[in-house]
């Protein structure tokens, strides 16, 4: 299928200019040619007959000087010629290197598809025509799906190969007079003419090419892999609803992108106009968490964690919590996925843990602090030695440290998991298996892992009352614990009345609501004052308010992604 070649202004300036520098290389070299060619048959009509009869004896010599001028003629023919057959070589290669220049200039080199600039040359280009025909322009903007798993795990070539077929498949699948691009690593643009009141040509275009995105591409025998497998999640936008504008079209498709793979990836999403107001507003939580971790907006809330059997306190979850200046207090619901999204979860999460630490270090002995650690966190091969790099600056003993870890992050890398956890226990800390029961495998992690407690998932503890699946999910758990010698802890415990049988079935520790909200390090040093849990030397702060302000519904689905 043919795919339009875009034109270049300041390529076809060029062009102009080697033609001018051309013809006047041709100029010069035809006009010598034909200077000496006229003075040669000028020469060789005087001397000839005088040579042809002094040859036969009938006459003198011809005068030397203008037997010297025929030679140089004839020399001069000659380098004629040969110049002028040596430029057209060099015209030549000239042309062929600004053929490959401008190629170059407009095309991936990998995939042989449009580059970033000159789609936006060949959209704007589509954008003209379609106004013209009183039809418009669709955006697509594609990316694949996990890729960076296939370029981790099989290494760059069999990632490339990749790439190479999923931009056939593209060039293959669009319709004519359509534009294909890479726009660089594994995104993708695609653009085409449509009419505008069928809007559905556009939607078969994308199931169209999801499907052929995913299906298996043979792998590169360096591989050791028979058959590679992407999806691709594509956002689309129209022309018609951005004034024509380049830029706006762009940019929506971009979002609507990124709004398929918030909701499930391997699908397609119009653009809509409620994606830029989420877009703005994610982007401004963003920008004011990359300001607050610096100025220590960050600051740890602290859950208690009660013995179930005594009742006494033994320790608390620390919990991230941002009051910013700008935005006031902000849930963690909305900022700590943006947190994940954008790599910014590492500082934070030191910022929070180094001042948990800190706030504990004075407490009583007996106290222990869990901090979870997100699955973006577990990626980090250093992630062992920054915790005890904390420790040690801080002073606080390993022994009083446990760290939390979901099981959903365990499922990327359990070599890198097993290493980091060995390397925390050889320092003296804890580690609990955290959401228990929600995962897919994790009797496989209890075997394969240290753990040191287990952590029952909430929502089994909040519906015990309700369900009776729920209770015997919780008294499984329990006796699964007891069998393996690991301490249960229940979390999400909002009912009393659940108190006495989680004790009874073996769940040694529990947090929840019905203790108490979180606290801040104000709050939880006059707990521990009145329960005589804490140092001297500390001098009670004005009450501050604990409660975060509450985000509306549409917020706090567009800083989940939904």
């Amino acid at each position: 299928m043919p795919h339009e070649t875009i034109a270049n202004p300041g390529n076809r300036r060029t062009d102009d200019l080697s033609g001018r520098v051309t013809r006047s290389r041709d100029f010069v070299a035809g006009g010598i040619m034909t200077a000496a060619i006229v003075m040669f048959i000028g020469t060789a009509g005087s001397i000839m007959p005088d040579a042809i009869r002094h040859y036969n004896g009938a006459a003198v010599s011809p005068n030397s000087i203008a037997v010297s001028a025929l030679l140089l003629n004839i020399a001069l023919i000659i380098f004629g010629w040969r110049r002028y057959s040596e430029l057209h070589r060099e015209i030549a290669h000239h042309k062929n290197a600004e053929e490959q220049a401008k190629t170059l200039a407009v095309t991936d080199p990998l995939t042989g598809c449009l580059n970033r600039r000159a789609i936006g040359e060949a959209t704007a280009s589509l954008i003209a025509q379609a106004t013209r025909r009183d039809m418009t322009v669709a955006y697509l903007m594609l990316d694949l799906d996990n890729f960076k798993n296939i370029n981790d795990i099989q290494g760059h070539d069999a990632g490339d190969k990749v790439l190479v077929e999923v931009a056939r498949r593209l060039k293959a699948t669009m319709p004519p007079n359509s534009h294909v691009a890479r726009l660089g690593g594994d995104e993708f643009a695609c653009t085409f003419i449509f009419d505008a009141d069928f809007p559905e040509t556009v939607q078969r275009v994308a199931e169209d090419l999801i499907e052929q995105v995913s299906k298996p591409i043979t792998g590169p025998a360096s591989s050791g892999t028979a058959e590679l497998t992407v999806t691709a999640s594509i956002g689309i936008a129209r022309a018609d609803q951005c004034d024509n504008s380049l830029d706006v079209l762009m940019r929506r498709a971009d979002i609507a992108m990124y709004a398929s793979k918030k909701h499930g990836r391997n699908r397609y999403c119009w653009f809509d106009p409620r994606m830029e107001n989420e877009v703005q507003f994610r982007n401004k939580i963003e920008s004011g968490m990359r300001v607050g971790i610096g100025r220590g907006e960050f600051v740890p809330y602290y859950e208690q964690q009660i013995d179930l059997n005594t009742g006494t306190l033994i320790g608390f979850e620390v919990l991230a919590r941002w009051n910013s200046p700008e935005l006031g207090q902000v849930s963690p619901d909305i900022f700590i996925p943006i947190a994940e999204d954008t790599g910014m979860i590492g500082d934070l999460s030191a910022c929070v843990i180094r001042q948990a630490m800190e706030d504990a270090r004075g407490w009583d002995q007996s106290l222990s602090i869990s901090v979870n650690i997100s699955p973006v966190q577990l990626r980090d091969p250093w992630l062992a030695q920054k915790i005890v790099k904390l420790l040690v600056e801080t002073g606080f003993p390993a022994s009083r440290l446990e760290i939390e870890i979901t099981e959903s992050c365990l499922f990327e890398n359990m070599g890198l998991a097993q290493s980091i956890i060995g390397s925390l226990k050889n320092q003296g800390v804890r580690v609990a298996l955290d959401d228990f029961g929600t995962g897919y495998s994790s009797l496989a992690h209890l075997r394969a892992l240290p753990f040191d407690r287990i952590k029952i998932d909430r929502s089994f503890v909040t519906s015990m009352n309700e369900s009776k699946e729920s209770r015997a999910i919780v008294q499984t758990i329990a006796l699964l614990g007891e069998s393996m010698g690991l301490p249960i802890t229940a979390e999400g415990i909002e009912d009393g009345d659940l108190i006495a049988h989680l004790a009874e079935i073996g769940c040694a520790k529990g947090q929840g609501f019905h203790f108490g909200q979180p606290l801040s390090v104000e709050q939880a040093r006059r707990l521990l004052a009145e329960r005589n849990l804490l140092g001297l030397g500390w001098t009670p702060q004005p009450a501050v308010n604990a409660e975060p302000e509450q985000f509306t519904e549409p917020q706090l689905r567009a800083a989940r992604g939904e």
